[in-house]
């Protein structure tokens, strides 16, 4: 199993995200897409894996295809939705992806593409910018998770439960319906 590592906020990751984010319009050309940097590398002062997480947004089911096939293109292998509607994840088998000239080595990421509206796309952004926009959470989000991490050092799935009350929480006052609550809660169970 992999040990969980949490590290200090590091502006390194909005950094790589501009990098990456500059790969995926190069090739994305010609297509509408929005592209975030969401998940704790995404908030300034968080304490955070140091993975990126970046949503893809594109506004109807219809242009996922194409981005499948250009995301291919440069090394992505398409996984599917991993139970999670309206989102479609990716994985790479290789540090080199995406694929660019002249870069060996890309930061550790997940990349995902997201129907714009869609649940998880939304509690994505909402989350994102409550902690954004209040530096107590982000305190308290980044102790939480450090906590965590030394208590289920080796153990992921009891950390994401564990850490899922405060996300929750952070959902519900940024008007996520109970339902979508209720799912994320069910879908972070050990």
């Amino acid at each position: 199993m992999r040990e969980i590592i949490i590290e200090d906020y590091n502006p390194k990751w909005a950094e790589e995200f501009k990098k990456l984010k500059t790969v995926y319009l190069s090739k994305l050309n010609g297509t509408n897409v929005d592209i975030q940097h969401v998940g704790s590398t995404s908030v300034r002062g968080l304490s955070a894996k140091p993975i990126l997480d970046i949503d893809i947004i594109v506004n109807t089911k219809k242009e996922v295809n194409d981005i499948i096939k250009k995301l291919k293109e440069l090394g992505y292998i398409h996984v599917g939705d991993l139970g999670i509607k309206g989102r479609e994840a990716f994985k790479r088998l290789s540090d080199k992806v995406p694929y660019e000239k002249g870069i060996d080595k890309w930061i550790s990421h997940h990349l995902y593409v997201c129907i714009k509206g869609c649940v998880s796309l939304e509690n994505h952004l909402r989350f994102r910018d409550y902690l954004r926009n209040n530096k107590n959470a982000v305190i308290e989000y980044g102790n939480l998770k450090k906590e965590l991490s030394i208590i289920y050092k080796y153990d992921i799935d009891s950390y994401v439960e564990a850490k899922t009350g405060f996300i929750t929480s952070v959902l519900s006052k940024q008007g996520i319906e109970e339902k979508d609550i209720n799912d994320i809660a069910n879908m972070n169970k050990k």
